[in-house]
């Protein structure tokens, strides 16, 4: 089935949140003194919308109160179809007005940091601003009551769940015995162990065994997939704690190891994989397995590998080669969904009403009919599943056979801080456009290169001192040991305790020369540079930051592109090199930066609108 588009909806005006008349839920005593500490725990960098901005379009007024549902990417086309169904249901009936549902997405993690952070939502247009909110997990409204306010997340309920798998290529499942024999994480960690890697089963060509997964502090699948290596370490099927996590560091680590980066949401490497299947690189050169949801590898294989809202008249194709879910012998976690009115200041009791009956209707035999359609499971284990759930689209409807349950939240926390010690350690070269264009203002009191700075700085308080960083800036009329148009403020090497002068040194971009843009000569350069230093253990990566056409260097974009991509596919099975360019405004030539980046498995970040390249750059960060 293929998702409908979502509604034009919007607030009546009474219903617009203002600043005045807010219902208060602020956060007090040891909830108010735990926000730190939850600020923390998911993540130590602004907030990182997910696919995105906050919200899309315009709300135009239909008369009804307003309903907007924060939720994960994934669950956007299935609310908005609930969001339909509920405006027929008896709920909607009893309300004394009408109410209009209306999903946006944000990612679980980034929504937890926003509630918790205090203040009100950052979205400059209130219209936008949540009644409710319905992360991939209880995980996450369980942290925010504990770090802000119980109230602030109200009572959430499940409403539709999806389990925690690993989707595999089909033709690397059969290699490992797929579908008759049980695969377990351990299998998959023997093979990470393994020096020989794919060759060990009998696949020499296949390289090195590459996994993908997701930053826990984002995203509800990385979340659950570095609880389930503790399950896997402890033999354990319940009841996981503290100590199992820290006697499972070891374990986790090697499974670290084949990690190829870490994305902020699983739709940015499942496209990544589809672009490489369609395109007959294939795509099990770039990744071997990739932990997510079962709803989202169900989305993959009908060919929306993000998940995105299908538009009317838009045409799924379904990938090459489709991915498998394999159920974890040991177990799965489960992503249970719910939904909740927020007890937050901005939602006006109307609003909350209107919410609450929502939250009732998706109780209802009428809502969860809906569910399988969408790819996501009744809460009725025995309810029909529907034509999705089939091999046809790579899952057992009766798998997993085992549920590993959600553990308390300070296991969850020990997990989250093992992760920030034992993840794989990165080697990363940020490369800044100096040009003269990066003087223009973007509308908040700071020009392009004061949001390039600032966003630059706030990351460096994600890498640990073991991690390597080197910063680059790039323009013409400038020369340093690194090559004509180059200035090197700092070279790849351990961070170490430098944070301050890093950050000093990206404090005097403000007063460098700035003339042309040799974006090319500096990519090649800069590529160059991190392929001679490249390591097998890390993450070795550019982010490169650009906001304008490549005026000054002495190669073409072909030539770059051909030249960087031999590199990557001669030897760089074992080190690679990835770049993830970020279009910095709308001057940014976002064609020529999105080729460097497929020629590298690297992604580029959209930050047309500058004002969010702060943004942006955690949202970049995300994937060290």
């Amino acid at each position: 089935m293929v998702p409908r588009l979502p509604r034009p909806s919007a607030p009546s005006a009474p219903s617009t949140p203002t600043a005045s008349g807010r219902r208060a839920a602020r956060a007090t005593g040891m909830g108010a003194a735990l926000i730190a500490v939850a600020v923390m725990l998911t993540g130590c960098f602004g907030p990182t919308p997910d696919g995105g901005e906050l919200g899309d379009g315009d709300f135009a007024d239909d008369g009804c109160t307003s309903v907007v549902v924060a939720t994960s990417s994934e669950k956007v086309n299935m609310l908005d179809a609930l969001a339909d169904a509920f405006k027929e249901s008896p709920q909607h009936e009893q309300l004394d007005e009408c109410a209009t549902v209306r999903p946006i997405n944000v990612s679980s993690g980034d929504a937890t940091r926003f509630l918790t952070a205090g203040g009100d939502w950052p979205d400059d247009d209130t219209r936008r601003w949540p009644t409710m909110w319905s992360p991939a997990s209880t995980v996450w409204t369980d942290r925010v009551a504990a770090a802000a306010s119980p109230s602030l997340v109200g009572e959430p309920e499940s409403f539709t769940h999806t389990p925690v798998v690993f989707g595999v290529p089909e033709t690397m499942a059969k290699a490992l015995g797929w579908p008759g024999t049980e695969i377990g994480i351990a299998d998959f960690e023997a093979l990470c162990q393994d020096p020989q890697g794919w060759a060990s089963v009998g696949k020499p060509l296949w390289g090195s065994f590459k996994i993908s997964k997701t930053n826990p502090n984002t995203s509800t699948t990385g979340l659950s997939a570095i609880l389930m290596q503790s399950y896997e370490a402890s033999g354990k099927t319940s009841d996981l704690t503290a100590e199992d996590v820290a006697a499972a560091a070891e374990f986790s680590r090697v499974f670290e190891e084949c990690v190829i980066h870490y994305g902020d949401t699983t739709g940015k490497v499942l496209t990544r994989l589809y672009d490489e299947t369609q395109n007959g690189a294939g795509g099990s050169g770039y990744v071997s397995a990739v932990a997510l949801e079962e709803t989202s590898l169900l989305n993959y294989n009908q060919g929306n590998p993000d998940s995105h809202t299908v538009q009317p008249g838009e045409t799924l194709t379904p990938p090459k080669e489709k991915l498998v879910a394999v159920y974890p012998s040991g177990g799965s976690m489960w992503s249970d969904n719910p939904i909740t009115v927020l007890g937050a200041d901005w939602v006006t009791d109307v609003q909350a009403t209107a919410g609450a009956a929502f939250a009732a209707f998706l109780q209802t035999d009428a809502a969860q009919e809906i569910l399988p359609d969408y790819g996501f499971r009744p809460l009725d284990g025995a309810a029909p599943l529907g034509e999705l759930f089939t091999t046809e689209y790579g899952v057992d409807p009766a798998g997993p056979a085992v549920t590993l349950p959600k553990p308390a939240v300070d296991v969850v926390s020990a997990a989250i801080d093992q992760w920030t010690q034992i993840r794989k350690p990165s080697s990363v070269l940020e490369v800044i456009d100096i040009s003269g264009s990066m003087d223009e203002a973007i509308g908040d009191g700071r020009s392009k290169l004061d949001g390039a700075i600032e966003g630059a700085q706030s990351t460096l308080g994600h890498f640990r001192a073991s991690d390597e960083v080197g910063v680059w800036a790039f323009t013409t009329g400038v020369e340093s040991e690194a090559g004509q148009n180059i200035v090197v403020l700092r070279d790849v090497e351990p961070l170490a305790s430098d944070r301050e002068s890093v950050d000093a040194s990206l404090d005097d971009l403000r007063f460098a020369h700035r003339d042309g843009t040799p974006l090319y000569d500096a990519i090649a350069a800069a590529y160059d540079e991190m392929i001679a230093r490249a390591e097998p253990g890390r993450i070795n990566a550019i982010v490169l930051l650009s906001d304008g056409q490549d005026t000054d260097s002495s190669i073409s974009l072909d030539s770059l592109v051909a030249r960087i991509g031999a590199s990557a596919r001669e030897g760089g099975d074992e080190a690679p090199v990835r770049i993830f360019p970020i279009a910095y405004g709308e001057g940014a030539d976002t064609a020529a930066l999105q080729r460097i980046a497929e020629a590298t498995g690297g992604q580029w970040f959209d930050a047309s609108d500058a004002a969010k390249i702060d943004l942006v750059f955690a949202s970049v960060i995300n994937n060290f």
